[in-house]
């Protein structure tokens, strides 16, 4: 391939993302959203740059959540889907876990209500989804081990 080949070519390609680096939620109370992420799900609560705003960062393997304290500049606190249609058919976010029942199972123990789930998918992998404290839905995911076309 010569040069004026290669740069059409970069000129016409698709931006190549690698990975999701982080979720993004607005909360009401950063006290019992750690609470979740870190009592409940087991997250690392991980330094924050000073910004202007008040909020949290969690990481679990590569991905990290960021949590921002409602305020004037942000957007609303919660989840704005009416909690009768917050399960797995709606606005979440995934994270795998080695058991998806025995997430389950935990979760009952702490009286975390369980919104959808356990359930298994076509490709055999495993669900249950919660909500955190301001009704962002969270799934837990265990399963398949089958990476989709393409990715190692």
């Amino acid at each position: 391939m010569n040069s004026v080949e290669a740069t059409r070519l970069s000129e016409t390609a698709p931006i190549a993302v690698r990975t999701l680096d982080h979720v993004t939620v607005v909360v009401g109370d950063l006290e019992a959203s750690r609470a979740f992420y870190v009592d409940v799900l087991g997250m690392l609560e991980v330094p924050r740059p000073a910004f202007s705003f008040d909020g949290l960062w969690f990481q679990s393997g590569p991905t990290q959540i960021h949590l921002i304290l409602e305020y004037d500049g942000s957007g609303p606190a919660g989840n704005l889907v009416p909690s009768e249609h917050r399960g797995a058919r709606t606005h979440h976010f995934a994270f795998q876990v080695d058991d998806a029942h025995a997430c389950a199972a935990r979760l009952q123990e702490l009286d975390v209500p369980i919104v959808a789930g356990p359930k298994e998918r076509p490709d055999g992998a495993v669900q249950v989804f919660v909500c955190d404290p301001d009704g962002h839905v969270v799934e837990l995911t265990s399963g398949s081990g089958e990476s989709p076309p393409g990715v190692e």
